[in-house]
């Protein structure tokens, strides 16, 4: 039987006279890319505030890992095992690709930032920081300053912090956003590599990269869940076309 790690019922958000979130429900499955899609102003933002615990719902629950955590605190969520990737930090420009990621580390496992040491002189926590950046393919720049990536890099830096808690689901908001299409290409591919090793939501207008990297897709329109499938599914669902994809 396929555990549930992240249950939505019933989930309601209203910003005056505006419903944001309408009632809505989803299940995310243990190891499953599940990508919530939908037009602009459809709630995705909202939504994954509520989720990360950014904003309070009206009405409904949110359980994950087994325990409601609806009302808990954004840092208690990221304890608890769910990390949105921008929550970790925004990068440390001045410090090395390698020092942030084993940063992150060290936050994960409880140490004492007065105690911190460059990664390279603990090779331990550098090994493991490596292995991080190379599942998400920045092992060739470890040693270059964060604030000389290009934007691209930054944003797989983040998601290799957030990947560095262990995090038991990654919220994943936008992840391509500003990125070309080569670099979007680039992560596409890495995050497919970590299929089955991570839970992931992903939020993102890129419709390539959701096509290729989702198991199952909801498809969000006026705060409501209007549609859950595989991509075959949503390619296919006519609705669905309407709303939001096109004809085409």
């Amino acid at each position: 039987m396929t555990e549930i790690v992240l249950k939505v019922e019933n989930l309601v958000k209203n910003f005056g006279g505006l419903v944001a979130t309408d009632s809505f429900n989803m299940e995310v499955e243990q190891g499953e890319i599940h990508a919530v899609i939908g037009p602009n102003g459809a709630g995705k933002t909202t939504l994954i505030h509520q989720l990360s615990g950014m904003l309070n719902q009206d009405a409904g629950t949110i359980h994950f890992d087994g325990q409601e955590i609806s009302h808990l605190s954004p840092a208690n969520r990221c304890h608890a095992g769910m990390v949105r990737s921008y929550q970790i930090t925004s990068i440390f420009k001045d410090f090395s690709v390698l020092n942030n990621v084993a940063m992150a580390i060290q936050a994960q496992e409880g140490h004492s930032f007065r105690f911190w040491r460059n990664a390279d002189k603990d090779v331990e926590l550098a090994s493991k920081a490596m292995a991080i950046l190379e599942e998400i393919g920045l092992q060739d720049r470890a040693n270059v300053l964060a604030d000389n990536l290009a934007h691209g890099e930054q944003r797989q830096l983040e998601i290799a912090m957030a990947l560095a808690t262990s995090p038991k689901l990654l919220l994943l908001d936008e992840p391509m956003a500003g990125m070309g299409p080569e670099e979007s290409a680039r992560v596409t591919k890495h995050l497919s590599s970590m299929k089955g090793q991570y839970t992931m939501l992903l939020i993102e207008h890129d419709m390539d990269a959701v096509f290729a990297l989702a198991d199952r897709i909801t498809v969000l329109v006026y705060g409501q869940a209007v549609a859950c499938g595989t991509p075959q599914e949503i390619r296919g669902n006519a609705e669905v076309r309407q709303a939001y994809l096109g004809e085409d």
